[in-house]
């Protein structure tokens, strides 16, 4: 995100109301269930389900695919449109699991801000190292709850000390927790002086929330155990004199973090936290974009792809691109320009996701998430605008870390497994290599997950066995350098080169020792770990 000149007109109210954001976690916080707890309070869904309810009519919401529902895991990201109050969200949940990275990479290039959640006996886990390090490098505002303070969780001043420490980022109390586990009764709402009390009864149910002036008063007593009420007052005294206070202006610069405590499955804590969302989340931001940036307040209407879903729905084979509106005001039908083809596209029929269940969108704004189904036009990293060649950047792509062939069960069917390749490979779920020696594709990922994944679709959406089997190479890089110098590069090393499904140049390396050898043997010619997402 860029920095917003002072200077700059307040945008259009449709567009101000906007909220988008992506909700990032090691897997198990909780994550999908805090997801379940915003449709619920946006109105979207009537009752929400734990991620292994029981019967079909209680599934979690925002995980589609079968391999999603049976494991109770989330592995592709999932967009969701709701209102709340006077706000607009737009939600994007991520996969949790760290085999599916690079998806959650992607997503946090479409969205203004990131909720954070943590586990409060676990607290700071390895996998929201990792994420937290992608919004460091993009400066997103980051908002944090700290889940699961109804179970036994670690000292507050631990955790904020843990998430200051390890993340390197100054953390505010928003609200603050009476007593926890067993004992966990509710929150004391520091923003707004309000006392809010859990009910454990009734899981889809809101909080009860009483108003008192300050810590002194003494309807605090008539809620609050006397020892409770003494470590409360203790706690907050502490935080106040250790602790900043709230700066807006530092959280959407990303220097700060609120923190609010509550316990998602009894949907506590999850509203004040959509309060906190809606008056310090960040309004839709300024794109990067070549050869100029895109403000969203713009006239004309400009969007970027950043994710391809196939077979979503199992009954069509339909592809839906999932397109951030960067600018201008969106309606049903309009033609835009597809920059990498420089082709015009009407886009008659625009869905809005909520979750699993999508409706014509017969309009969208700046800020907004639409689904736009195509067969194979729209690739990651395509920017769609009315005329302006303009390219969205920063959509990276990143070298797989395993490697493996693949053949299809029945020989007669490669055609068939091909297609079915080619479709992952530009839906970003997995690199797919065509090597110039020998027949046979490698398909390349970044973590082992992936290929059960792969193979499950496979068979399910195409109907075809599939096996994987162990690759003679390790890793592949891209070939970049001046034409004459990669052709004679290519010719001297054919049995290490494939292509990729755009047709770009690849380097299939066995060790180490083979990349230091080209840098040693071929100066005029780089080998890069990334490449860019656009054409």
């Amino acid at each position: 995100m860029l920095d917003t000149a002072q200077n700059r007109p307040d945008l259009p109210p449709e567009i101000a109301r906007r909220r988008t954001f992506a909700i990032i976690s090691h897997p198990d916080a909780g994550k999908t269930t805090l997801t379940e707890k915003f449709l619920l309070f946006g109105g979207a869904i009537q009752m929400a389900g734990q991620v292994r309810a029981k019967g079909e009519a209680r599934r979690t919401r925002s995980d589609f695919m079968q391999m999603e529902k049976d494991r109770g895991i989330s592995v592709s990201a999932s967009a969701m449109s709701f209102d709340f109050k006077e706000f607009r969200f737009n939600l994007v949940d991520t996969p949790g699991h760290s085999d599916f990275s690079e998806d959650t990479y992607r997503t946090l290039t479409a969205v203004d801000a990131a909720v954070m959640v943590i586990d409060g006996a676990k607290g700071v886990e390895s996998q929201t190292r990792k994420l937290f390090e992608v919004c460091r490098l993009r400066d997103l505002p980051i908002l944090t709850f700290c889940n699961k303070m109804d179970r036994e969780s670690r000292d507050v001043f631990e955790i904020i000390d843990e998430i200051q420490e390890n993340l390197a980022i100054d953390v505010t109390p928003a609200s603050w927790p009476i007593g926890q586990g067993r004992d966990f009764l509710g929150c004391y709402d520091i923003l707004r002086d309000r006392l809010e009390l859990m009910d454990r009864a009734d899981r889809n149910k809101v909080a009860e929330s009483i108003e008192i002036n300050g810590l002194d008063d003494p309807k605090l007593a008539e809620h609050v155990p006397a020892a409770l009420l003494a470590q409360l007052r203790e706690e907050l005294e502490m935080a106040r004199e250790l602790l900043p206070k709230l700066n807006p202006q530092a959280v959407l610069e990303g220097h700060m973090t609120p923190i609010w405590f509550g316990s998602a499955i009894n949907s506590f804590g999850v509203k004040e936290l959509m309060n906190g969302i809606g008056l310090y989340g960040p309004e839709p931001q300024i794109q990067s974009a070549t050869p100029r940036e895109i403000l969203p307040e713009e006239s004309k209407v400009s969007g970027f792809v950043f994710k391809v879903q196939a077979n979503m729905d199992p009954k069509h084979r339909d592809r839906v691109a999932f397109v951030r509106m960067a600018s201008g005001h969106f309606k049903r039908g309009m033609k835009l320009t597809h920059v990498r083809s420089k082709k015009p596209m009407a886009i008659s029929n625009p869905v809005l996701f909520l979750a699993s269940d999508r409706e014509l969108a017969e309009e969208a704004w700046a800020g907004d998430i639409i689904g736009i189904p195509n067969h194979g036009q729209l690739r990651i990293g395509d920017t769609l605008t009315e005329g302006e060649a303009l390219r969205v950047t920063g959509i990276p792509s990143f070298a797989p870390e395993l490697l493996q062939g693949v053949r299809a069960g029945d020989p007669m069917k490669s055609k068939h497994l091909e297609k079915a390749l080619m479709q992952f490979a530009e839906e970003g779920a997995a690199k797919v290599f065509k090597p110039s020696i020998g027949s046979g594709f490698i398909v390349g990922v970044v973590g082992q997950l992936q290929f059960e994944v792969l193979a499950s679709r496979i068979e399910m959406e195409y109907g075809l066995p599939v096996r994987f089997e162990a690759s003679q190479f390790t890793s592949a890089r891209w070939v970049n350098g001046d034409r004459v110098a990669v052709d004679k590069f290519v010719t001297a090393n054919k049995q290490h080169i494939a292509h990729d499904h755009d047709g770009d140049i690849v380097y299939l390396t066995r060790l180490q020792w083979d990349i230091d050898r080209i840098e040693r043997d071929h100066p005029e010619v780089k080998l890069t770990a990334t490449k860019e997402m656009m054409v």
